[in-house]
């Protein structure tokens, strides 16, 4: 399976591919980041950022592309930039008809630390002895793409199998017996 993983971000959207399945070492195909500049104005930044994570898909034709679910922070200033920059970013995907997977923060810190609560430092740690990386990716922001990547590979893995046996039952016993 091979995932692109969005970290959105209006000044700094962190892109990171990764190969590999459950059970297997995963490989970093490639990662970076997709800049626009402050001065511009929000909409040519929004296209800005189309532009290169289309060009990203078109490159590394990733199975799925995990996004990092926008949450409220303290410095709500960011806030909407996220947003926007996530919205850009899945319906990027969506016009591709690729699967869209969410992970909130704390979900790829867990997943790649054990963690909730890991700093961006724990995370860049594991990202690079998962990935067998020399060093972090620079900025963070390339480092928690990969790290979203990983999660997505790990628990999207498991999630398709689930929905995948759920929907062979269905097809063998479309109308189940219920009984109270």
């Amino acid at each position: 399976m091979r995932v692109l993983g969005i970290d959105p971000g209006l000044t700094r959207c962190g892109v990171g591919v990764v190969d590999g399945s459950v059970g297997r070492p995963l490989s970093m195909v490639d990662v970076g980041v997709v800049r626009t500049s402050s001065t511009l104005p929000i909409a040519e930044r929004l296209v800005s950022i189309e532009r290169g994570l289309d060009a990203w898909i078109e490159e590394h034709r990733p199975d799925a592309v995990a996004v990092e679910r926008v949450f409220a922070r303290s410095d709500s200033s960011t806030i909407m930039g996220t947003a926007q920059a996530s919205g850009i970013a899945l319906v990027v995907a969506a016009r591709r008809g690729l699967p869209i997977a969410m992970h909130t923060p704390s979900e790829v810190k867990a997943a790649v630390s054990g963690n909730g609560r890991a700093d961006k430092a724990q995370v860049g740690a594991m990202v690079v002895r998962i990935l067998r990386l020399a060093e972090p990716p620079r900025p963070a922001d390339a480092a928690d793409a990969l790290a979203l990547a990983i999660t997505h590979v790990w628990r999207g893995s498991a999630t398709s199998r689930i929905d995948a046996a759920v929907a062979r039952a269905r097809a063998q016993h479309p109308n189940p017996v219920r009984t109270r």
